[in-house]
């Protein structure tokens, strides 16, 4: 059934992306903005979630979903889908070549507030850059791959080699404290990347791009497919301490360099 589940959420990705990207070159249009006014929506994400609703309904019409658009509906068959459909919206609304369409599904019944990232198990998942033609796909024990090809980490760096990947929320104020803290990292390290879509950030990770990645207040949608990605090509994926990744921090890295970088941020009171 994985292979299945992956293949489907594959398809519907590489479609939904496409779609996306047709709507990026007629031009990008700011809908609404939600936490702020940096936080925005465009007419293409509420589009392209809505194409990947209905293929994914009309496919596995007893699954849950959870979308970062249109929100969640319970499911009967312990399934849910869980769906970013234009991650990097920013970087989609400038051109930057650095968004994606991000699906996951995971074992864990629906719920209008989402299923918990703390106790799901994460299935199959698809992460599709368009403007660049790049597909990453995982599934639970089965590996990770990029077009096809399969992804394994290589050996880490010394700690102070490393180049670490980090995003910022839209408060302000922590904003303002996660921008001290790179700060402060920043010198301890190779360098920070500060990409604008962490569901590629994680996959970037599994690409061997950068070393590792943290990140914190990020919702279920932004790391669910990613998360899978680099955990299958060998990453350890985590939160604080024995917690699973979630909303208080999600960390990825390359096994030997976690560790480190865990006990760097605590120092630095991330």
């Amino acid at each position: 059934m994985t292979s299945e589940l992956l293949d489907l959420a594959r398809t519907i990705a590489v479609e939904a992306g496409e779609l996306a990207l047709t709507r990026k070159r007629e031009g990008v249009r700011v809908v609404a903005t939600k936490s702020n006014a940096v936080d925005i929506v465009t007419a293409a994400d509420r589009e392209a979630e809505q194409l990947i609703r209905s293929r994914i309904a009309d496919a596995r019409p007893a699954d849950g979903f959870f979308g970062e658009e249109s929100g969640g509906d319970s499911g009967t068959s312990g399934l849910t889908w869980i769906v970013d459909p234009i991650d990097g919206t920013v970087n989609f609304l400038y051109g930057i070549p650095h968004w994606a369409v991000s699906i996951a599904v995971v074992e864990a019944a629906g719920a209008s507030d989402g299923p918990d990232p703390q106790t799901w198990r994460a299935l199959a998942g698809a992460v599709v850059n368009p403007a660049i033609g790049e597909v990453y796909t995982a599934a639970d024990a089965a590996g990770a791959s990029l077009n096809g090809a399969r992804l394994e980490l290589a050996p880490a760096p010394p700690f102070a080699e490393s180049l670490v990947a980090t995003g910022f929320v839209y408060d302000e104020a922590t904003r303002a404290h996660q921008g001290a803290v790179a700060a402060r990292l920043v010198t301890r390290v190779r360098d920070i990347r500060r990409l604008g879509a962490a569901s590629l950030d994680l996959c970037a990770v599994a690409a061997g791009r950068v070393d590792a990645y943290y990140e914190s207040s990020l919702s279920p949608w932004d790391h669910a497919a990613g998360a899978l990605v680099a955990r299958e090509a060998g990453a350890i994926v985590k939160g604080w301490g024995d917690d699973a990744a979630g909303r208080e921090l999600i960390l990825a890295g390359k096994p030997a360099l976690v560790p480190r970088l865990e006990e760097t941020l605590r120092e630095l009171g991330y």
